[in-house]
């Protein structure tokens, strides 16, 4: 028997498993690019922290990070994350850096934008490694803090709350930066509690062993940006954020959250990773 029609059933296997292939792509390629991006979520989370004051059991902050601004084509986006941040009225709201890709002219836009959010407890934003890399401290500080944000990097601050003092540690970016811990923690008392915003989530390791930290607040790697569906593996990993990709980790007495984040790097594409909007509650133990 000849092996001629053998191959020609296999050829016409491996034609139509090509272009079935290629017929599923294009609308995944199409949900990619110009869907999921503009996809915003919002994840609620409740976290118990076991020093955390019993007055302020149900303290909530919303994490915003990984913006990534690109003025015209994210201002719906934006305009989902301030509408969606009005109607969660969170107590405080962290902005854990990368707030441009490349072009600071982006920056006052971005904060000017940002400058009708409010919150009981005030919003505090650190850099991150984009930010760093493309702008420089005093512009990014005066940037900021004249749309009424504090700007914390290598400081920190204290709230009190009910009684209670909170501590919040802003450290610069590990990547594009000069962090310094020490004198990010120098301000702060023993028996406060402590809320670390750090961009880049592998810095947990290296922080904690010496400095306080209750829960720390990190975003840099985009939750992977594009994720294998179902089993929400990220193919791609970042420096600084190859240990933590995404959500809540715990080690002793020092947690941490990674977010996804809001905004996009290279391509502006999102798979099975939405942009994320994080509203965490804080519990007592």
């Amino acid at each position: 028997m000849s092996s001629k029609p053998k191959l020609e059933s296999l050829k016409k296997i491996t034609r139509r498993s090509s272009i079935g292939l290629l017929a599923a792509s294009i609308p995944s390629g199409i949900w990619a690019g110009a869907i999921e991006p503009d996809q915003l979520s919002t994840t609620h989370r409740e976290i118990t922290l076991p020093r955390w004051p019993r007055a302020l059991d149900g303290f909530k902050i919303a994490q915003v990070t990984d913006l990534h601004y690109r003025p015209g084509a994210d201002d719906k986006l934006l305009a989902k994350v301030i509408a969606a941040l009005k109607e969660e009225s969170p107590d405080l709201i962290a902005l854990t850096g990368d707030f441009i890709i490349q072009d600071q002219s982006s920056l006052p836009e971005l904060f000017r934008e940002l400058k009708v959010l409010s919150a009981p407890h005030g919003i505090i934003a650190s850099p991150g490694n984009h930010d760093r890399w493309h702008c420089s401290q005093s512009l990014l500080r005066k940037t900021i803090e004249k749309s009424g944000v504090s700007y914390l990097a290598n400081a920190g601050t204290t709230l009190s709350i009910k009684g209670e003092n909170i501590f919040i540690a802003g450290i610069d970016s590990i990547w594009g930066g000069t962090p310094d811990p020490s004198k990010t923690w120098s301000g702060h008392q023993r028996d406060q509690p402590v809320i670390a915003l750090v961009h880049e989530p592998d810095a947990f390791d290296h922080l904690r062993p010496s400095h306080r930290i209750d829960l720390q607040l990190s975003g840099h790697t985009h939750g992977g940006q594009c994720r294998v569906p179902l089993i929400g593996y990220a193919p791609a990993k970042v420096k600084y954020g190859k240990n933590y990709i995404y959500g809540h980790y715990e080690k002793e007495q020092s947690q941490l959250w990674v977010g996804r984040g809001i905004g996009t790097v290279g391509l502006r594409v999102r798979f099975a990773c939405s942009p994320e909007l994080a509203i965490l509650t804080l519990r007592s133990a």
